[in-house]
């Protein structure tokens, strides 16, 4: 059976992980996951049917009556599916990102996931980003990355990101919901955000986009070829 090489990339919000780990897979011709978007997808249940997503036993009951698939376009884009919906654009909305926090934060809902996950690794060379891959969904990862930025520089991203898509909202709004969302997956019972002992630590906070990928591509293939 041939084994699958595997890449990690965890880190906080607007730390770029999404956008890096595309490009990277792009560069490495592997597939990419984007965990963060399946975890959205159990967010926006639990806003659109109104449901506390603090609530561990409420978001619970939501979990047997969803289906949930993820699937590439003929653009090469990851999309998600909830119910048979495409909901790709609909879980990026900035209001859907405190609700997954909060469903993440779940061990029943990360456990429903987890096994979608490790799939899609033990199928394809994957690029997998998130806040527990290397820790908790691939321990034995060929390489790890923890991406991070800081606060200031994350929250700044994410706010001229979503200008970029129409959303109204203020800098001090978005660095107020980065904070509390760091506060809340570094402190969460189940897989709190951390950086695994084996993974390699790349701070972007002064680097651009392209500086940012020359970094990773950097240390995915000097691991690789270790």
């Amino acid at each position: 059976m041939t084994k699958h090489r595997s890449v990690a990339i965890d880190g906080p919000s607007g730390a770029g992980k999404s956008t890096l780990a595309k490009r990277l897979a792009e560069a490495l011709g592997f597939l990419y996951v984007d965990t963060g978007a399946i975890y959205r997808t159990v967010g926006l249940q639990a806003f659109r049917t109104g449901t506390d997503p603090k609530d561990a036993g409420a978001v619970i009951a939501l979990l047997k009556d969803m289906e949930i698939r993820l699937a590439y376009g003929e653009d090469g884009l990851q999309h998600m599916y909830l119910n048979g919906e495409d909901v790709t654009q609909a879980i990026r909305r900035h209001e859907i990102s405190d609700y997954t926090s909060s469903v993440s934060a779940i061990p029943e809902v990360r456990a429903f996931l987890m096994e979608q996950q490790r799939g899609l690794a033990r199928s394809h060379d994957v690029v997998m980003d998130g806040r527990d891959i290397g820790t908790v969904v691939l321990p034995e990862a060929d390489v790890k990355i923890f991406l991070t930025a800081a606060p200031e520089a994350r929250a700044r991203r994410r706010w001229l990101e979503l200008q970029e898509r129409g959303q109204e909202t203020d800098f001090e709004t978005v660095l107020r919901d980065v904070l509390e969302r760091d506060d809340r997956d570094t402190h969460r019972a189940a897989a709190p955000l951390r950086q695994a002992e084996d993974a390699v630590l790349a701070d972007t906070t002064d680097k651009d986009l392209e500086q940012s990928l020359t970094l990773l591509i950097q240390i995915a293939k000097e691991r690789l070829q270790a």
